[in-house]
């Protein structure tokens, strides 16, 4: 539950159908505790991330974004999470441009029996953030 003041920060973690994704269901059916401050969405495969996600994420509020995707070299379609990194890579460039720190957006690779692992990278992602503070990186406005 939020407190009033909403200090809590808000995780939007993108987690591929296969692997992290299975990691988050069994790590809720296993009642491991990780933050609630995390909202999951499922992607079929993290290299269908474009970098506009991530930056939408952050535009449309959040405070970071949690990448997770197969174990390199486990990847079901092959090299997407890999695809993936080097976005990932990219958008973190790109969030320190605009005033960011890149340590808000984070990648990491979870194998789908990893439930306990999926828990720790949202608490270590959490007290991140935590640390930093609110992100508000708002929307380009042309003022021209």
């Amino acid at each position: 539950m939020m407190n009033i003041e909403n200090t809590e920060p808000t995780i939007v973690a993108f987690c591929c159908h296969y692997c992290a994704y299975a990691a988050a269901d069994l790590a809720g059916s296993s009642r491991l505790q990780y933050p609630p401050n995390v909202r999951i969405i499922r992607t079929p495969c993290t290299g269908r991330l474009e970098v506009d996600f991530f930056m939408k994420a952050f535009e449309n509020g959040a405070d970071g974004v949690l990448v997770a995707g197969c174990e390199e070299g486990s990847c079901h379609f092959k090299e997407g999470n890999l695809l993936a990194k080097r976005r990932v890579n990219y958008t973190r460039k790109l969030l320190s441009e605009a005033g960011l720190e890149a340590e808000r957006l984070r990648m990491v690779n979870i194998g789908a029996a990893d439930a306990q692992k999926f828990a720790e990278h949202v608490r270590e992602m959490v007290e991140t953030v935590r640390k930093l503070g609110p992100a508000r990186l708002k929307k380009a406005t042309n003022q021209g």
